[in-house]
């Protein structure tokens, strides 16, 4: 596969999306949206939990205009410790959860690859990032790329995003890219007030 490939109900609804280009804040997933798994691959739909204020932060980034975007790499599919089904009744739960607190994601791309596949979509690849700019229409020059990686913010930063660091999670001390961040912020709350005040001084 060339690029990050994604929820197959996410496909058939924007195989036909409006090319209008929009606003984004592209979120990676673990340590960011949703607390880290104990073991090395989350497994269980059960076991998604999200991170105090997250949904919140979600929505808020909703109302003002954005699509709010998940790309996660999965490697654990690519070594055989985690099924595509799996991981689509994990996402499904992962929406069910932030529905009950009033809102949504609008896309969730993933790379199932590993590092040895050298694949354009696993991050700090920008391939989920340019996917999802040409399914949904997104300006990624006025988009944001939210991770507790430095792989994602290398990721961002290829695909022309303004990239925020946060503090949970790894908090960027995974040391796998020499990227810095344009921003860094505590946790995801943080990151989408200082977004929102970005925008709203007209900070570009």
């Amino acid at each position: 596969m060339g690029y990050g490939r994604f929820d197959r109900e996410k496909s058939q609804q924007t195989r036909h999306a409006p090319r209008a280009m929009k606003r984004a804040v592209f979120l990676d997933r673990d340590g960011v949206v949703i607390q880290q798994w104990e073991g090395k691959y989350l497994d269980d739909p059960e076991g998604v939990e999200l991170l105090p204020g997250a949904a919140e932060a979600i929505r808020r980034l909703r109302e003002a205009g954005f699509l709010v975007v998940m790309v996660t790499n999965q490697a654990g599919i690519g070594h055989g410790h985690l099924a595509e089904d799996t991981l689509g009744e994990i996402h499904a739960r992962l929406q069910e959860l932030l529905s009950r607190k009033g809102t949504k994601l609008d896309g969730i791309y993933y790379c199932p690859h590993t590092p040895e596949d050298v694949c354009p979509c696993r991050k700090p690849a920008p391939g989920m990032l340019l996917r999802a700019a040409e399914e949904l229409g997104i300006d990624l020059s006025r988009s944001y790329m939210v991770g507790d990686m430095t792989t994602d913010i290398e990721a961002g930063k290829r695909a022309g995003c303004f990239s925020i660091l946060v503090r949970t999670g790894f908090g960027g001390s995974d040391g796998r890219s020499d990227s810095e961040p344009d921003a860094v912020c505590d946790d995801l709350p943080s990151a989408v007030d200082f977004i929102l005040k970005r925008e709203a001084l007209g900070d570009r």
